[in-house]
């Protein structure tokens, strides 16, 4: 048997009737009547379930998405209002614990729950997102230790993404400024919530559009939840970190925390405070290494004067007297001289003897004609013989008293007329240094008037024999 339901004007509920008398009631009373039975019948709920079908905020500000489990599918909205609370990242086929209400879209027939918060049904949901996303950006290679670069040793610029406000900023700073002061340039962002991780990208993106380029970028946030630092686990931020020109340096969390931009980064540092350290080294220390090595260099330097004096000092001693050097010179001059003169006069008597054999043979007149010729060329041979051998006499003069004045200026006699003396032993030989003279030793002065003997008797003290 059929029933017939109508409606209560009194209470507003959807009754069934028994007759045929019943009331007609408009689709709009029939589904605003659905929508208070459900919204008084489910006034607050929690719906376990995974999302889909989310393609983030309508332009108006609200989001429309479904929560579904093996066996059905619930639609969901959330108002613009609510979405900017939200602490949890929405991602596409994360199950979460949705907390609204059910209530009814009358225009199409179809029920809904509005969303007023959002949270992931467990760290493992997260965790496992996070292990998948992982995989695949480990497979497309941008956590390869191949394609990291080394952090600059001294960066003259640094650039950080971080909060403005926070301490993080001011650990960092703190830290630059007690090891080594560097220009810092801080690029404000969000570090948590629905715009973190796109803020973060466009930061390091920004750095490496600028004209000036930092040296290195710190991307630093403190400690917190997973959920807390996921912005720093989206895609957008890994392949931002991987594509800068700029090494990074990420120090997001603390020690025990790790997100995807830490195996994207060039160096990972456990804390904010650690990645200053990284970023730069102790001044002091710097300073006091330069002056190590700079010791070390005066040192070689001073040792390596010492052994070229040392070998100098050797070498000197090796070498002539200047004396010694011109007596073979002024031996061999006077030997030349003297066999110059010699042989023109033997030449001079051979031309006579010539001259005298061949003289009975010639006639008078011819003989006269020709000892006038030969007397003639005789004496032009003995005036050039003459001219050259006074020449020649003038030229090894002149090298001799040059030789002579180079002599008596290394002499070390001229060094005794300008007031030194020259010390010997008992044999002679000069005495160089003081520590050389033996107690009781006897010595030789010499002056550039004269020697006098003394003897040591005393350390650095003579007295005269």
């Amino acid at each position: 048997m059929s029933s017939i339901w109508g409606h209560d004007p009194e209470t507003g509920e959807i009754i069934e009737g028994g007759g045929s008398n019943a009331g007609e009631y408009s689709v709009s009373e029939i589904a605003n009547a659905l929508k208070r039975t459900l919204e008084d019948r489910f006034g607050h709920v929690r719906v376990r379930g995974e999302i889909s079908g989310y393609r983030g905020p309508h332009s108006s500000g609200h989001c429309y998405f479904s929560i579904k489990d093996e066996g059905a599918k619930l639609d969901a909205v959330i108002w613009r209002g609510s979405f900017g609370r939200l602490r949890a990242k929405m991602q596409e086929g994360l199950e979460v614990i949705a907390t609204g209400k059910i209530t009814s879209y009358p225009l199409k027939s179809a029920y809904q729950i509005v969303i007023e918060s959002i949270e992931p049904a467990g760290v493992g949901a997260l965790m496992a997102l996070l292990e998948e996303r992982k995989r695949k950006l480990t497979a497309e290679g941008l956590f390869d230790a191949a394609r990291k670069r080394p952090i600059p040793y001294l960066p003259k610029v640094i650039g950080v993404v971080t909060s403005p406000t926070g301490a993080v900023i001011r650990d960092i700073l703190h830290r630059l400024n007690d090891r080594f002061p560097r220009h810092v340039i801080v690029w404000p962002v969000r570090v948590q919530g629905e715009t973190c991780a796109a803020e973060v990208a466009a930061a390091i993106a920004g750095f490496n559009d600028m004209a000036k380029k930092p040296d290195v970028i710190i991307v630093a946030r403190g400690g917190g939840s997973l959920e807390d630092l996921w912005g720093f686990n989206e895609e957008i931020v890994v392949r931002a970190a991987a594509a800068s020109a700029i090494p990074v340096i990420s120090a997001v969390g603390h020690e025990t925390d790790t997100t995807l931009i830490d195996y994207a980064a060039d160096l990972r540092a456990p804390t904010p405070t650690a990645a200053a350290e990284k970023a730069v080294p102790v001044r002091a220390d710097l300073v006091a290494e330069v002056a190590r090595l700079d010791a070390r260099l005066q040192g070689g330097l001073s040792r390596c004067m010492d052994e070229r004096r040392t070998r100098l000092r050797s070498a000197a001693r090796a070498l002539p007297r200047p004396d010694e050097i011109l007596a073979l010179v002024r031996q061999r001059f006077d030997s030349a001289a003297g066999r110059l003169v010699q042989a023109l006069k033997a030449n001079t008597r051979e031309h006579g003897a010539r001259l005298n054999r061949v003289a009975p043979r010639l006639t008078l007149a011819p003989m006269r004609s020709m000892i006038a010729n030969e007397r003639r060329s005789l004496d032009l041979s003995g005036r050039r013989a003459a001219q050259a051998l006074s020449r020649l006499v003038a030229f090894q003069r002149q090298r001799f008293d040059g030789v002579a004045k180079l002599a008596e200026s290394l002499s070390y006699k001229s060094v005794l007329r300008r007031g030194f003396a020259l010390v010997r032993d008992e044999k002679g030989r000069p005495v160089h240094y003081a520590g050389d003279i033996k107690q009781w030793a006897a010595l030789r002065l010499e002056f550039a008037d004269g020697e006098v003997q003394v003897r040591e008797d005393s350390p650095r003290q003579g007295r005269l024999l």
